[in-house]
């Protein structure tokens, strides 16, 4: 009880409240979704699954936080080694067994025992979160030197590279996103965020004639041009309508007028919460997602070495850049692309995995007892 007690003394609280309000939310919308499934054939458990599994795998994921948060992210992030084997070997791995579910197309998923599913890249933005930022970390007196510089960037593109090759450009895009805020938390100089800024902008061509997919392209044209593409539109079309639909404080859950959004529970959950909840809910997710990159930032502040800190910053670009996207396709400002709500989504494997990063934002926070401002 002593050791209980004295956790909740170090721990970042506000942070764990913010998580567990997170996934109640993303729980009780879930059951509100699976509340109407046919169940004259199925049994509780075949019509509850989602919410089971997003439940159970919130605990878990809560508890190995807890565990996570009492060893130094020094040591985690000189296992590297370990973590990265396993990791990238299970990304590897799906490029022989992987398989794809229902609603995407790129085999990324391992299938496990009870019809559960892994998605290793989800496991892997932990190993590269700690690894970049290891890496960072030990050059950051040359970080400006062009070999240097190299050096990470190459430990950035690897990735990026290989899932891409995997089929699954929309965690590759995340995973840019993360190593690019890290970079620039890291001090890189500003000519090459110019000199980077200009070579985007001649990749572009090369992306768009030699590399994008004709649909990925599509999913880009049809938001420049609907009336073209009204098929293509027309999960986001449905997810809009639903965000409109529930005005200001929402229709509620466990109804049964809920307007139909295609895979309500996984990419298109705000849409869901929107029109559960109304404007007040869809300022109310938004709320506890900036709240909680905000602890992640703060974390960051508190950190007395740029290892901490840098690794608080890829939970938070992780945090933010999903949440842009996932949104941004809601509200069909981008095109669709396959990237979860964090804690929201159901998906036992991505909940699990931003627990685990708490974890590690936790350890940040234990292992810190001053802030920079002391």
């Amino acid at each position: 009880m002593k050791a209980i007690k004295q956790y909740i003394k170090d721990t970042d609280k506000l942070c764990i409240l913010l998580c567990t309000l997170c996934s109640t939310l993303s729980v009780i919308a879930l059951v509100s979704i699976s509340y109407y499934a046919s169940s004259a054939e199925r049994s509780v458990f075949a019509n509850y699954r989602m919410p089971i599994v997003q439940a159970g795998a919130a605990a878990a994921g809560l508890v190995c936080a807890i565990i996570i948060s009492k060893i130094d992210y020094h040591s985690l992030a000189g296992a590297w080694p370990l973590h990265m084997i396993v990791t990238w070997g299970l990304v590897l791995a799906t490029f022989i067994i992987g398989y794809a579910p229902s609603n995407t197309t790129n085999k990324s998923w391992i299938q496990l025992p009870l019809g559960l599913s892994l998605q290793p890249t989800e496991l892997a933005k932990i190993s590269f979160i700690l690894t970049f930022a290891l890496h960072l970390d030990n050059c950051r007196d040359k970080l400006n030197e062009p070999s240097t510089l190299a050096a990470i960037l190459a430990h950035l593109g690897l990735p990026v590279l290989l899932i891409h090759f995997q089929g699954d450009d929309g965690t590759a895009l995340i995973f840019l996103l993360i190593g690019l805020s890290m970079l620039f938390a890291a001090g890189i100089a500003r000519k090459y965020i110019l000199a980077g800024v200009g070579l985007g902008a001649v990749a572009l061509p090369v992306l768009w004639f030699g590399i994008m997919a004709d649909y990925q392209k599509e999913r880009i044209l049809a938001l420049f041009h609907p009336d073209d593409y009204t098929d293509l539109l027309w999960q986001q079309n449905q997810g809009r309508i639903s965000i409109g639909a529930g005005q200001i404080v929402g229709r509620g859950f466990f109804r049964t007028q809920h307007h139909p959004v295609p895979l309500a529970e996984n990419d298109f959950i705000f849409s869901y919460l929107s029109e559960a909840l109304g404007f007040v809910g869809s300022l109310l997710v938004l709320a506890l997602l900036f709240a909680l990159a905000a602890k992640m930032i703060s974390t960051a502040f508190r950190s007395q070495d740029r290892l901490g800190a840098l690794i608080c910053v890829g939970i938070f670009a992780v945090i933010t850049w999903q949440a842009i996207v996932n949104i941004g396709m809601n509200l069909s400002l981008l095109p669709v692309i396959g990237i979860t709500l964090p804690l929201f989504t159901a998906g036992g494997t991505s909940v699990l995995t931003t627990y685990l990063m708490i974890g590690l934002s936790l350890s940040v926070y234990m292992h810190n007892k001053k802030t920079l401002f002391d």
